[in-house]
């Protein structure tokens, strides 16, 4: 794997996991069901460890979610998941955690919004409530700064001081800092309530890239806790991946960041999984941490007028995730073997004989064959309409 030198920070324990510069570095998600409805939160759950994700959060934003929530991490066990289970609280937090303890005892951990509970008003209350029962059950806290809910009177008193500064800065900028500020201010405040350091997790999260970058490059230069990136709404298909790509790539490289997420709006009926696989895709092409069997594929050119390749490449695709589960249980270290499914005889053999296992599918007016290569090695040639069957029993082998 690349040797991207991780930022230090403290290792936090979340149920079987551990996040943090001394651990690998942690994909998770989130359910978009109504957390009241137990079976139907457990099926996401399910799918989305299945998929690979290494912790999963829940909505508990009223009573019943509460009640719910046992009742999901007891049917998660039942089935052999032992995914931890993240606790999502804004507003009412301290008054769900503390009227159903058995919720807060079978959640994971909790994340709790600063600009959400009563930081900096009223004496820290609920904030307060909070932390006193991750204290008592020994759970770690996410203190999660969102630009969307933004502590309002820390950031007007810290516009206002800019205002009156001989060289103010640009509201964007004051408005960075003040999510900094927000964050490291209520870790601090947790620490005073009694929470230990190692058990505390920062999230800054924006919507922009350029911000994102920004804003988690300061937040890293100025703690040591363990990180968690992402942006607040990546968005749909094609423009969330790209922009969570985009932004995330820059502070992996940078060796910031011990956890992510890839917030993708699902299309309607859509995958819940998708953001998953997103977020595992950009670890493995940065050479972080692999998790499946890469297929390269060329894109098609007028050499290639037959789909038949794309098809192929698809298939073999769906193949090894399907199969993966399976595979990392029996074969260690297969998530690492790369594969090849190319169109023509331009790059074909080149790149098959890159992969460990290749193939160089007939371009059109090619030779109707399509040489085989394991490991570098032309190991057969495949011909006929059992191409791509003949090529799974080898891959199977």
């Amino acid at each position: 794997m690349a040797s991207i030198q991780r930022r230090k920070s403290v290792t936090v324990k979340i149920g079987n996991v551990h996040v943090g510069s001394d651990a690998p570095l942690v994909v998770q998600s989130m359910t978009n069901t109504d957390t009241a409805d137990v079976q139907g939160t457990i099926q996401q759950c399910a799918q989305l460890a299945q998929a690979g994700s290494e912790l999963v959060r829940v909505t508990v934003n009223n009573d019943d979610a509460a009640r719910a929530v046992p009742a999901i991490v007891e049917g998660l066990e039942k089935r052999g998941i032992r995914v931890p289970i993240i606790g999502d609280f804004h507003y009412n937090g301290h008054l769900l955690l503390t009227r159903y303890p058995e919720c807060a005892q079978a959640l994971a951990k909790y994340r709790i919004n600063p600009g959400n509970v009563s930081v900096g008003r009223k004496n820290d209350d609920n904030f307060r409530a909070m932390i006193e029962v991750a204290v008592k059950n020994q759970k770690p806290v996410r203190i999660g700064v969102n630009w969307g809910s933004l502590d309002q009177q820390l950031l007007t008193r810290m516009m206002d001081e800019n205002s009156r500064s001989a060289d103010p800065k640009d509201a964007r900028d004051v408005t960075m800092e003040a999510m900094v500020v927000s964050a490291l201010r209520s870790a601090e405040l947790a620490e005073q309530f009694g929470l230990p350091h190692n058990f505390i997790i920062l999230s800054a999260k924006v919507s922009g890239v350029q911000d994102l970058i920004d804003v988690y490059r300061s937040l890293a230069a100025r703690c040591d806790y363990a990180l968690h990136l992402g942006l607040t709404e990546a968005g749909m298909g094609a423009k969330g991946i790209v922009s969570s790509t985009a932004g995330l790539a820059v502070l992996l490289q940078e060796g910031i960041g011990d956890t992510i997420r890839v917030s993708l709006t699902p299309a309607p009926n859509g995958n819940r999984a998708e953001e998953v696989i997103v977020a595992q895709q950009i670890l493995q092409s940065l050479g972080i941490r692999s998790f499946t069997p890469q297929v390269t594929a060329c894109p098609g050119c007028g050499r290639t007028t037959s789909t038949f390749f794309q098809e192929m490449a698809e298939q073999i695709q769906s193949y090894l995730r399907d199969n993966m589960p399976v595979w990392k249980q029996k074969y260690p270290g297969v998530e690492e073997l790369k594969l090849a499914v190319m169109g023509c005889v331009v790059n074909g053999p080149g790149e098959s004989k890159h992969a460990n296992l290749g193939i160089s599918l007939p371009g059109t007016f090619e030779e109707p064959k399509a040489p085989v290569f394991v490991d570098g090695r032309l190991m057969t040639t495949l011909k006929g309409d059992r191409i791509v069957a003949e090529f799974i029993e080898i891959l199977n082998e």
